[in-house]
């Protein structure tokens, strides 16, 4: 039986197969940002789009480490806060403010991804930002948007801001807070927070060396960036190349995720 088929079959009565469906990769998500070591105990989060005309998403209950994410215990919420799923946990504030400006005005936004990551805060704590120092940094830098650190988002008359400064770029540093990338699928929102999170450790290391780094032209800089714009190739290879062997690892080491 395929990944896929799993997730059809394991479908609750009460819900579409498409929500069961994401619930399963945004479990998957929250797993693999753990065996990655890129959780934060309990804070930081991930969401997805319930799909359907609704601005509905999945975030994760406040209290579970991420490794103990599972499909069904994903809290759904709309725009306002409201809690749509029953669950013995309450949401994070603070990412419910974050996530929801996203969602709200991002119709791409099948997934939101923010981190706090040693590296990422780094880099982001740092006045140049990410430089396009390599390849890997040529994958984000092309898309990469940035927003003032404002303080612990629990103000909602944030999310203006942060909707204007994101605009249409699918990753982001938020300024002496972490990081955050968007993906019109669970998929490529992990890989480019993958690469996002890889570019500022090689950054961080680059510079740790004390040597100059060696310039990028600007043409190739140029050349990369055209080559990356691709949203419909990212897709593509997200979720048929990097996803499927990503889940295969999750379901050897820790394939609670589907429950």
């Amino acid at each position: 039986m395929s990944p896929a088929e799993a997730r059809l079959k394991d479908a609750p009565s009460n819900m579409t197969e498409a929500e069961w469906s994401q619930r399963v990769n945004l479990a998957a998500a929250y797993r693999l940002v753990a065996m990655f070591g890129w959780d934060d105990l309990v804070d930081t989060h991930i969401s997805a789009r319930v799909p359907g005309p609704e601005h509905h998403f999945l975030i994760n209950p406040y209290g579970l480490l991420f490794e103990e994410i599972t499909a069904s215990s994903l809290i759904k919420v709309d725009l306002y806060g409201n809690q749509l799923s029953e669950s013995q946990y309450s949401i994070n504030p603070a990412g419910f403010t974050i996530h929801s400006a996203i969602h709200e005005v991002r119709e791409d936004a099948g997934c939101v991804i923010h981190l706090h990551t040693l590296d990422g805060v780094a880099v982001s704590s740092c006045a140049d930002g990410l430089l396009p120092l390599n390849q890997i940094a040529q994958y984000v830098t092309h898309d990469l948007a940035y927003h003032d650190y404002e303080g612990v988002a629990l103000d909602h008359d944030e999310r203006p801001r942060l909707q204007r400064d994101l605009g249409t770029k699918n990753h982001m540093l938020l300024r002496n807070h972490g990081t955050l990338t968007v993906g019109r699928s669970v998929a490529s929102a992990f890989e480019r927070m993958y690469h996002l999170e890889r570019a500022c450790s090689i950054q961080v290391r680059t510079r740790t060396l004390g040597a100059t780094a060696y310039p990028v032209r600007d043409e190739v800089v140029d050349k990369n960036a055209k080559l990356f714009d691709n949203q419909d190739r990212v897709e593509l290879r997200s979720n048929q190349l990097v996803w499927p062997p990503l889940l295969r690892r999750l379901d050897r080491v820790n394939p609670g995720y589907r429950n």
